[in-house]
């Protein structure tokens, strides 16, 4: 399954693991969402699961974001760009889109939550995981 957590997600900070198991969470449902490959319109769901994800995912953004900047990780500029990167990312799927290629839409989206959220997590959010314990923070 493209959204199944796995162990070596784990960050070892308690409310970020749980933040990313909950933008997991609703990449899950996007996914649920495109395997339907019905004939139904699916309008509506895809906009408020959009809309779920924008809101949760600049939700979580800050928290990481201020968490970075209360501990002075050096490297906050880069995950400011790429989190900006995510974000405008998802807030340019316009609603006609939706509309007119909806499956195209939602297929394109859950490849693009798959890839950015796993690697993400991999690898930038590891560095501020491992900057925290190296530095003795612990939160």
């Amino acid at each position: 399954m493209a959204f199944e957590w796995k162990d070596r997600y784990q960050l070892g900070i308690a409310e970020v693991d749980k933040q990313h198991k909950r933008l997991f969470e609703i990449g899950a449902r996007v996914y649920d969402l495109a395997l339907l490959n019905d004939s139904y319109d699916h309008y509506d769901e895809v906009m408020a699961l959009l809309n779920e994800l924008l809101e949760y995912t600049e939700y979580h953004f800050g928290f990481e974001e201020d968490m970075m900047k209360r501990y002075n990780y050096n490297d906050l500029e880069k995950q400011e760009q790429e989190h900006g990167f995510y974000t405008k990312r998802i807030r340019d799927i316009s609603p006609e889109e939706v509309d007119n290629t909806q499956n195209q839409t939602i297929i394109q989206l859950v490849d693009f939550l798959s890839e950015w959220i796993s690697s993400h997590i991999l690898l930038s959010d590891r560095k501020y995981a491992a900057y925290f314990k190296e530095n003795g923070i612990e939160i």
